[in-house]
């Protein structure tokens, strides 16, 4: 299986992004791991709610294969610890799934095409935290979740 995360706009902070890049790599010696960044949409100010959830609805679903489980993180999504994740991750490797896709979406959330070919839904909180912390957070949870299926001591309970 391979994890792939997608993220609406870039990350701005310079910190944000070495941290990222530092899971990024650990995430290297246990999956194959893609982050891809999908671009800001063009004047965006000029559009309404609905329409931005659209464009980013439409740029999220092209970037997905036919095989793709597709799960977004969503603040109306299920709570999981540490340990349940780690447990949700190796049912997904073992249900023989060639890519399981993330989404973290634009700032008013997805569109219903993207809703409805959704297999699922996590929150990270039932705090609101802001897109670019996510993406880290999303990382080092997977990569948690790793270290704990191999009994590893990055994760103390």
């Amino acid at each position: 299986m391979k994890i792939k995360l997608l993220s609406i706009g870039k990350t701005d902070s310079k910190e944000l992004q070495k941290l990222i890049e530092v899971y990024k790599n650990r995430l290297k010696h246990y999956i194959k791991f893609e982050f891809e960044i999908i671009s800001d949409i063009k004047n965006a100010k000029n559009l309404s709610e609905q329409q931005q959830k659209e464009k980013e609805g439409e740029l999220i679903l092209s970037k997905l294969q036919d095989t793709d489980e597709l799960i977004l993180l969503d603040d109306k999504g299920k709570l999981f610890t540490s340990i349940d994740f780690s447990q949700y991750l190796q049912k997904k490797m073992n249900s023989g799934i060639k890519q399981l896709v993330f989404v973290i979406g634009g700032p008013y959330g997805f569109s219903e095409n993207v809703y409805n070919k959704a297999k699922g839904k996590i929150s990270l909180s039932k705090m609101t935290f802001s897109h670019q912390m996510i993406r880290l957070f999303i990382i080092e949870q997977i990569y948690r979740g790793f270290t704990i299926l191999r009994n590893e001591p990055y994760h103390h309970e």
